[in-house]
């Protein structure tokens, strides 16, 4: 079933469905101006801009897409959203979970995306065969075909899919690195906390007034913002499995519920409570 949300501005609107099969997860949205703060995603994000001009910012490049344009975001790239134009922009997108997008590649002898960075030759995409292919599949997902329709238009996308990916094997950490990620490991393995510069530092062995710089050069975000993202992305997979969005809130470090909703909201334009009751039909307590 597919739900609509309200977002405050009255000429926008947001129809959301996820496929129980799979999870795989489908937008279609409309928005005037400001769209979504910056975030990312666990999932692979495969999309076309519909109407109007789509801008926001990936890679730490800004770009912009226009109607037809296929639009392609890696597991962990931090993006935001924007209306370019006073009419607003419209679009369509599909959410692929990573475990479901790792199956699918290896039945094609690719390595699972979330270790390649960055996953595409290009965020932005004006391959026809492609853009048709993510239409068929939107409209299959989103509108619940039946499932040979489904598993078909998803079986294009992805052999289609595969001619955009770049595939690169991963460098040897130096040193360095291996501090950065053992800060990052700390953050996930300690994200209910109330975690200060020196406490990192004193883990990671990095002084508090370099770390901040050389964890940006390697994640392209500074620790606290990585964190808010680490949060947001843990919620919401807490809240699909329908833990209750009060203890999720403290379970991820947010201080209430209230606090994780604001947050959720810049991020998705969607509440915590409505997410989670697409995902498993809770109602509201």
């Amino acid at each position: 079933m597919i739900s609509a949300y309200k977002g405050t501005n009255h000429k926008d609107w947001l129809k959301f469905h996820r496929d129980r099969k799979t999870g795989i997860e489908s937008i279609n949205a409309h928005f005037h101006g400001h769209a979504y703060d910056s975030h990312d995603h666990n999932e692979l994000l495969v999309g076309i801009t519909q109407q109007g001009l789509q801008q926001f910012t990936c890679h730490h490049s800004l770009h912009i897409s226009h109607p037809g344009r296929a639009i392609l975001i890696e597991p962990g790239a931090v993006h935001d959203g924007h209306a370019a134009g006073e009419e607003g922009f419209t679009y369509a997108m599909l959410y692929f979970p990573q475990a479901w997008i790792s199956e699918m590649l290896q039945r094609r002898n690719l390595g699972p995306i979330s270790s390649i960075e960055p996953a595409f030759h290009n965020t932005l995409a004006d391959d026809p065969i492609l853009i048709l292919a993510i239409q068929h599949a939107f409209i299959a997902i989103h509108y619940n075909e039946g499932q040979l329709a489904r598993d078909q238009s998803l079986d294009h996308l992805m052999t289609i899919l595969t001619k955009h990916i770049v595939i690169r094997s991963q460098s040897v950490s130096n040193d360095s690195i291996k501090q950065i990620l053992r800060l990052r490991d700390y953050l996930h393995d300690h994200m209910a906390q109330d975690i200060g510069l020196e406490e990192l530092a004193y883990h990671c062995g990095i002084d508090r007034f370099r770390l901040t710089r050389q964890f940006k050069k390697v994640f392209g975000k500074s620790p606290h913002t990585y964190l808010v993202h680490l949060r947001l992305r843990t919620a919401r997979m807490l809240l699909a499995q329908g833990e209750k969005p009060a203890l999720v809130a403290l379970m991820v470090g947010f201080s209430d519920q209230s606090h994780m909703g604001r947050w959720f909201q810049r991020a998705y334009r969607l509440s915590p409570a409505f997410y989670q009751k697409q995902c498993t039909n809770i109602l509201d307590e």
